[in-house]
């Protein structure tokens, strides 16, 4: 530990320490904008400037380290009147639409200017080259980029993909793929992590709401909504309500107030994925014990962002993905057909709504695979954050909302479907379902959680030794099936390298595109707080524990399907609707 003085207070830090690091840990708050705890030191920006005495010029605080007996003024009037003026630099390269941007009250440009007392902008001068980039997923408008790099490093550094960089020098420069390409043209997974960290408007999800104002005016559109696991644990934010607050039920009732004709849920297709995704598994894995010719390990296919990922890095990898199509797109496939037909609406006319934690959903539901006899699956999807707007603008009282139920027969769903949501989770739903249908036995777990592929680690692993019959395959005697689990994509690379070079020694793997999983999706609410992952993630599993039925093939709606629709897993039905393939891409 070092001992120094902040604005008159002797305080303590641990060596090795930045000095706005050894602020925070006391207490101290230095104004900041292009700094981003353990992910982003850049000095940009250089409003977190401090006043280190014996040093001439004042020092960016998220880049020199904290000393021993160093005395340092984080708010002398020469540190308020530099950042004042840092502030208004920047503001003179940045277009003054702040009444119509979508980040209007959520822009930490626009905060920062009320922490610094900033009432006017003295400093006129040119603009930099600006350009609006519409990519099915991601708009960027680089006319209100302030140059931070925080999207940069995310791409690059923590998701491995480097779909983004700073090209060109000077006042020319700007932040885009090389050569100026648009995103949808390069090697963007279109997660949606840069929309996150921005700190300004320059990058956010591409609009969906109007469509979906437009669909529901129409009288002729029957419209469905459906809603993913993550949103629940995360939509709340947005209206004050504390982190990893679970807003089920409130969320029903706000898709009633706003006018869907039907409000199912994603979970119901997520039961659904286990069965489809389990029995692919387990009929790889019969294949292979009997000397067959099937790909392992088998790899989840829930995130589009990985999907695409894979698609361009790896792209002679790709039957290792299992087959099944995302869950939000199997709902939707199946409103267009199951549904259509039960309540004698033409397909045509059924516009379905998906609400994701997930702006490469937005990108996924325009791909061509994700379409049957001529219709799309899902019409739109919307992000956490534009379902917030949406309700916003209606004048719904979202916390005041009673608690209300979503509707059958696409609206049940066990625990397993909640946990899809967080890294581990889809792995988890398998193993409940796989292995009692093999031993007849609950997993020996606690809970039924399988520990060592809980929590927020970058990869996990697990064994299970399962022995027992499943009717149609050999018996398995002492078979150990080993798994591993990822979340974001730099996790995903180290992985696929293994499998790559034939090193991997797992069956079975899943991966999702954003680091932690669907609770830290592209879409979700930008969070201040250091452990909102943590909250999220425990939200879901309080959901999960919260219900009787724990486990995808205990689910009376899926087990009602097969009988009166789909018939069997893996059978012709099931692969016409709910399962697909991949696209070998350009790797850059």
């Amino acid at each position: 530990m070092i001992e120094l003085t902040i604005n008159g207070k002797k305080v303590t830090a641990p060596d090795d320490v930045t000095i706005i690091e050894a602020a925070r840990l006391n207490d101290i708050n230095v104004p900041n904008l292009c700094y981003l705890k353990d992910k982003h030191k850049f000095g940009a920006c250089r409003i977190c400037v401090v006043d280190v005495e014996g040093q001439k010029n004042l020092q960016a605080s998220c880049m020199v380290k904290a000393k021993e007996g160093m005395v340092i003024h984080t708010n002398n009037k020469r540190v308020r009147e530099a950042r004042k003026v840092l502030y208004e630099l920047l503001l003179s390269n940045h277009p003054k639409e702040c009444l119509t941007c979508s980040r209007s009250q959520s822009c930490e440009l626009q905060e920062l200017g009320y922490t610094l007392g900033v009432t006017e902008s003295r400093i006129e001068g040119a603009q930099s080259p600006a350009e609006v980039d519409i990519a099915p997923s991601i708009t960027r408008d680089t006319s209100k980029c302030i140059l931070c790099r925080r999207c940069v490093t995310v791409c690059k550094e923590i998701q491995g993909v480097a779909a983004i960089d700073t090209q060109n020098r000077g006042f020319d420069s700007t932040i885009s793929p090389a050569m100026g390409l648009p995103l949808n043209e390069v090697n963007c997974a279109m997660c949606g992590q840069c929309t996150v960290v921005c700190p300004t408007g320059a990058l956010t999800e591409t609009d969906g709401i109007q469509r979906v104002w437009d669909a529901l005016a129409d009288s002729s559109k029957r419209v469905v909504v459906e809603v993913a696991p993550a949103v629940r644990a995360a939509l709340g934010e947005e209206f004050g309500l504390e982190v990893g607050t679970l807003v089920t039920g409130k969320m029903a009732s706000a898709f009633r107030e706003l006018g869907f004709d039907d409000i199912f849920d994603t979970n119901f297709t997520a039961d659904l994925t286990i069965i489809e995704e389990g029995s692919e598994f387990l009929q790889r894995l019969h294949s292979a014990l009997t000397g067959g010719d099937a790909v392992l390990p088998m790899m989840t296919s829930c995130s589009p962002g990985w999907i695409k990922y894979i698609e361009h890095s790896y792209p002679e990898e790709l039957d290792h993905l299992s087959t099944c199509k995302s869950p939000h797109t199997m709902l939707g496939a199946l409103v267009k057909s199951y549904y259509a037909e039960k309540i004698g609406v033409d397909p045509k006319d059924m516009f379905v709504v998906s609400v994701m934690p997930c702006t490469a959903k937005k990108y996924e539901v325009q791909r061509p695979e994700m379409m049957v006899d001529g219709n799309v699956d899902v019409d739109v999807v919307l992000t956490t954050r534009e379902l917030a707007r949406m309700i916003k603008s209606a004048g719904i009282d979202f916390k005041s909302l009673p608690d209300s139920e979503f509707e059958n027969p696409l609206g049940f769903s066990t625990g397993a479907a909640d946990i899809f949501g967080v890294t581990g989770g889809v792995m988890e739903a398998a193993l409940r379902t796989v292995w009692e249908l093999i031993t007849g036995k609950e997993l020996p777990f606690d809970k039924l959680h399988v520990a060592p592929i809980v929590g927020l680690e970058q990869i996990k692993t697990a064994e299970v030794t399962i022995e027992g019959t499943l009717p149609g395959y050999r018996h398995l005697e002492g078979v150990t099936a080993k798994v591993a689990v990822t979340s974001g994509l730099e996790g995903a690379r180290i992985l696929m390298e293994e499998v790559k070079n034939g090193t991997s020694p797992y069956h079975f793997i899943e991966v999702m595109g954003c680091p932690g999983g669907c609770i830290n999706g592209g879409g979700q609410p930008r969070s201040k707080d250091e452990d909102y992952r943590t909250k999220r993630m425990e939200a879901l599993y309080r959901e999960d524990e919260g219900k009787e039925l724990r486990k995808s093939h205990e689910s009376p709606a899926v087990q009602e399907l097969y009988q009166e629709y789909l018939k069997e897993p893996l059978g012709h039905l099931s692969h016409k609707l709910l399962h697909t393939h991949y696209t070998k891409r350009d790797k850059y």
